[in-house]
């Protein structure tokens, strides 16, 4: 049996290699959304069946179950002669939403390591491109009704063959995507993280043995289960419900419900998804393998502590919800289910459960990616751009005190590129960056603040699309706290303003030099009670300008803040 010191070092190198992935990814990518955003992930996963094993600290949290869903996929195709046979230096890409991903711009890249003429592992990360062709720049089409409208759809094929890239399938690649002529600095830094992680893997496989280290996946694995039971033995046995909204698919102008049945019985949590809406016309559905890594990533803000590894799912049974649009199949449009459905199943998992686990659990966050992108010419320059902005929110509020103000998305740790990089990169002026002030939910623990900003376009003609969410219904309050402020989107163009017809979705409008875009984020729901609210913290609020003096009376009763 290994030791505990061995374990634990072993546990630390693994953490080591998938972390170092993940900075020589973001430090070699050329796109704002990988290097500066950190919109990507890396991971290393099991042979036998792309089981988690480790995965970047600081790589995005929804990619822990989708990563692994894909990898498994590819796995099984290469079995079933569906994907050619590796060799060593092979590196494959896949987009595939259907085969284990998310969206068509989320593009995972795959490689095994090899050990004495077999594979030990596999290496895989996940990159948001900014463009993958389709309808609209940026992918993220908000009247898509099929797949094909959103980009360029790639089974798992050899991109690189015994560590060089094949010209062909590039060229293919390009030839079907905006500003191809600057994939191959993503490209190449994709790749480059993954033969990092294997340099490095190397190293500590040369250090302790490969039997030595696959015995301590198999334990980190194991005690990985065994703390996710003993965190849930905390919940009382019983069923737990929520519901949760989506505004709207971007088609029909309706929203969409998330329900929610979680039964735990001791040992484990059953997630039972029956009676959620029928699969939309719109790019809101969620593929199979992105639902489930969204319940696994609500379970991960609850229980921090359980270590990120195949074994902390164990104890989770997530019913597939057929017939549902949280169970998208192809045609089905899915450009909103990583950045925007996940996040509203992570809602519901919250909103379910924050009465058995006060403590632990939160009032709804902003919920949302913020997904604006702005393709255009600029024709004094010769050149064509994409532009893909994030942006954060507010967190809900919790038992121990008010929500942070602009946070980063429920799904990662993306957050929003530095102005200077975005208006260095782009043609555009940004006018505001600021919180969106008055749109914490009320409680006595208010939800943090989202964000205000306003962009202008200087020069050329662009198109803008937009896929966000939380613009009909604000995010969650919590045990009798109020919803957080919802989303705000607004366009000027021509010097007239207007609200898209969806709120917070939208695609192909059309800009010209002096228009502007202004986005307000929502911010997070309230916590507890507002009667129960500190007078004195809500005098704060008004004199540092969060709340007006009327909005401090309307929400939270206080008469003379």
């Amino acid at each position: 049996m290994i030791d505990p010191i061995t374990l634990t070092v072993i546990q630390s190198g693994l953490q080591q290699v998938c972390d170092e992935m993940d900075l020589s990814f973001s430090r070699a990518a050329f796109s704002p959304v990988i290097a500066e955003a950190n919109d990507r992930s890396d991971g290393i996963y099991s042979a036998a069946d792309g089981s988690l094993i480790a995965q970047g600290s600081m790589g995005l949290p929804v990619f822990v179950g989708t990563m692994q869903f894909s990898t498994r996929t590819l796995i099984e195709m290469i079995r079933d002669g569906k994907a050619a046979a590796p060799k060593p230096g092979d590196i494959y890409i896949v987009n595939d939403p259907y085969l284990g991903g998310t969206h068509l711009m989320d593009v995972r890249f795959a490689m095994p390591v090899w050990r004495n003429g077999e594979i030990f592992c596999w290496l895989s990360n996940t990159g948001h491109w900014p463009d993958t062709g389709g309808a609209v720049p940026g992918g993220f089409s908000a009247s898509a009704t099929a797949v094909e409208q959103e980009g360029l759809r790639l089974p798992p094929v050899r991109l690189f063959k015994e560590g060089e890239m094949d010209a062909e399938i590039y060229a293919i690649i390009c030839s079907n995507i905006r500003v191809a002529d600057q994939r191959i600095g993503d490209v190449k830094a994709q790749a480059a993280a993954l033969y990092v992680g294997e340099a490095r893997l190397t190293r500590l496989l040369d250090r302790y043995g490969d039997d030595v280290v696959e015995e301590a996946i198999g334990e980190l694995r194991t005690r990985a289960a065994q703390q996710m039971r003993a965190s849930i033995a905390a919940i009382t046995v019983g069923s737990y419900e929520s519901v949760a909204y989506v505004d709207s698919d971007g088609v029909v102008n309706e929203p969409l419900e998330i329900r929610l049945k979680v039964i735990a019985d001791g040992d484990g949590l059953t997630f039972d998804f029956t009676g959620s809406s029928l699969p939309c016309a719109g790019p809101m559905n969620s593929v199979w393998a992105t639902t489930q890594s969204s319940v696994y990533l609500a379970m991960r803000h609850i229980f921090p502590d359980v270590p990120i590894s195949a074994g902390a799912f164990e104890p989770l049974t997530i019913h597939r919800p057929e017939g549902t649009f949280l169970d998208a199949r192809y045609p089905r449009p899915v450009s909103g289910c990583a950045a925007e459905v996940s996040q509203r199943i992570a809602e519901a998992v919250f909103a379910a459960l924050v009465g058995a686990l006060p403590d632990l659990v939160t009032a709804a966050p902003a919920g949302t990616s913020g997904n604006f992108a702005l393709g255009g010419e600029v024709p004094e320059e010769g050149r064509s751009y994409v532009m893909y902005q994030i942006s954060g929110g507010g967190y809900g509020g919790y038992a121990g005190g008010d929500g942070i103000s602009n946070g980063c998305s429920t799904i990662g740790i993306s957050k929003s590129p530095p102005v200077e990089i975005m208006e260095q990169q782009f043609p555009v002026l940004y006018h505001r960056y600021a919180l969106h002030e008055g749109s914490g939910g009320a409680g006595q623990y208010r939800g943090g603040f989202g964000l205000d900003y306003e962009v202008e376009l200087l020069r050329g003609t662009a198109r803008a699309s937009f896929v966000m969410d939380h613009g009909r219904f604000g995010p969650q309050g919590a045990l009798g706290g109020a919803d957080g402020g919802v989303n705000r989107v607004e366009v000027t163009r021509g010097g007239e303003r207007f609200v898209p017809e969806h709120l917070s979705k939208a695609q192909d409008i059309a800009l010209t030099a002096g228009d502007r875009v202004r986005v307000r984020t929502p911010g997070g729901g309230g916590y507890g009670p507002v009667e129960d609210r500190d007078p004195e913290l809500v005098a704060e609020d008004v004199r540092l300008g969060r709340y007006s003096a009327e909005e401090a009376r309307r929400l939270f009763g206080v008469e003379r803040p």
